[in-house]
């Protein structure tokens, strides 16, 4: 059997934690929207496009939890926050920003990819 230490994947492993952290279906896209700068629970919403308002704050207590955001709340009337990404959060960016990169290169081939499985699939099942 093949000696496993040091394998980046094990459970106490640090590299589970970070894929953890940005593979959840938000989360990349909101620490990469933050990237710009503070910005407010609406604005997030406009820039994030498709995510719920619930669904938002759940996120951004998450990333909070683990030291990537911060919630900044102004005592003014109405009440303002804003939300930004901590130092820690913006070590980040660039990682992000090369999945990013990787999608747009490589994305109209996994599109082409499934739908030819799924034309595959629809030909056995009406030849089967």
């Amino acid at each position: 059997m093949r000696d496993l230490a040091g394998t980046v994947f094990l459970a106490d492993c640090p590299a589970r934690l970070a894929i953890e952290i940005i593979t959840t279906k938000w989360a990349a896209v909101v620490l990469f929207a933050l990237s710009r700068g503070p910005c407010r629970h609406g604005e997030l919403v406009g820039l994030v496009g498709g995510v719920s308002r619930k669904v938002l704050t759940q996120t951004l207590r998450k990333l909070q939890g683990y030291g990537l955001v911060e919630r900044r709340a102004y005592a003014e009337a109405p009440p303002r926050v804003e939300y930004s990404l901590t130092a820690l959060g913006t070590t980040l960016v660039e990682p992000i920003a090369v999945l990013t990169d990787w999608a747009r290169s490589h994305g109209g081939a996994i599109v082409s990819f499934q739908e030819g499985a799924e034309e595959a699939d629809d030909s056995s099942e009406r030849s089967g």
